[in-house]
């Protein structure tokens, strides 16, 4: 598929990008630059802090489940945070409340997935000034969702996400991952690398690191407590950015995929797509992102397996955002 050639490209060529893609880039580059300046325009200040959660590459860096670690921490050090998402894969301006009613089409794929993995408020839309103002009613604190380019929303702590593969071939969008020059993590409060600690450093900032592995298989269809056996063949299905970390993890937990079903990144799952996967004879396995799109749709008699995952932070972290937030106010 050409969504993943070109992740391939982005990620794992060592060949430069040719002559076409890199006049995009530079005309990318432009039009972003002016976009970030008509943004700061109109910086709004919430009224209760906001820690802004982003990163400088497209996809995959692990924004979601550290944004649920973080809520995590934050609760245990007596905030009530609200989560604050644009709501991919929906096509709503306008911000809700995300409840356990919501459809991923309705409030986005990401946004849902917040909602069961934090047990905290998580607000829904494009308009993430006015999800701000909505924020305030649910707590004392926002997590912004992918809000580094996102700036007119006035941040105590910017923070920012690199995958474990560091900047790919270090591109501007669309010859490379990257969403802007590496020359704007000048702005960030914190670089997070989102992976092991045997990383080149892409900064002269202090680079923590934080990691989400792969855990368990769960049946999300059953009573929660089920687990896969490693020894039998699977099918694996993916609807998200870089799905091979996925093959990845399953192999090294004693997995076999037999089959692999990848549609591109927030792929609205239809009644079709259940129907053609519900023929493989083997067991289905799938992402979080993607069980919390699959589930509505999904037979009560048929196991959705989910692999969950297991979250490490450097010692020191959490306590750092939490001293940042105290020193803006």
């Amino acid at each position: 598929m050409l969504h993943q050639r070109i992740e391939y490209m982005w990620w794992n060529s060592r060949r430069k990008p040719n002559v076409l893609l890199a006049a995009f880039s530079a005309v990318y580059a432009l039009l972003s630059r002016f976009d970030q300046q008509q943004r700061l325009k109109r910086v709004v200040k919430p009224s209760i802090p906001m820690i802004s959660v982003g990163n400088i590459t497209v996809g995959g860096s692990g924004k979601t489940p550290f944004v649920v670690w973080l809520a995590a921490e934050l609760k245990n050090r007596a905030f009530t945070p609200v989560l604050l998402s644009r709501g991919d894969g929906a096509n709503n301006q306008t911000p809700h409340l995300v409840s356990q009613y919501s459809k991923a089409h309705e409030v986005g794929d990401e946004a849902l997935l917040l909602y069961r993995l934090s047990g905290c408020p998580v607000i829904a839309g494009r308009d993430r000034v006015a999800g701000a103002q909505l924020a305030a009613d649910y707590g004392d604190i926002i997590i912004l969702d992918d809000g580094f380019q996102y700036r007119q929303l006035e941040r105590a702590c910017d923070i920012v996400l690199v995958p474990s593969e560091g900047i790919g071939n270090g591109g501007l969008l669309p010859a490379g991952p990257l969403r802007e020059p590496l020359s704007a993590l000048g702005r960030a409060d914190l670089i997070v690398r989102s992976g092991s600690s045997g990383f080149k450093p892409i900064s002269e900032q202090k680079e923590w690191v934080w990691s989400a592995k792969a855990g368990l298989l769960r049946d999300w269809m059953g009573p929660g407590d089920i687990l896969l056996e490693a020894s039998r063949p699977v099918h694996l299905v993916t609807g998200i950015a870089r799905p091979w970390r996925v093959l990845k993890d399953l192999k090294e937990l004693g997995y076999e995929v037999a089959e692999h079903s990848s549609f591109a990144d927030h792929h609205a799952y239809s009644t079709q797509d259940i129907e053609e996967l519900l023929q493989s004879h083997k067991s289905i396995v799938t992402t979080a992102k993607d069980a919390v799109k699959l589930l509505p749709l999904w037979p009560a008699d048929k196991p959705l397996w989910v692999l969950e995952q297991q979250v490490e932070a450097q010692q020191g972290l959490a306590d750092y955002c939490t001293r940042k937030v105290q020193e803006h106010a």
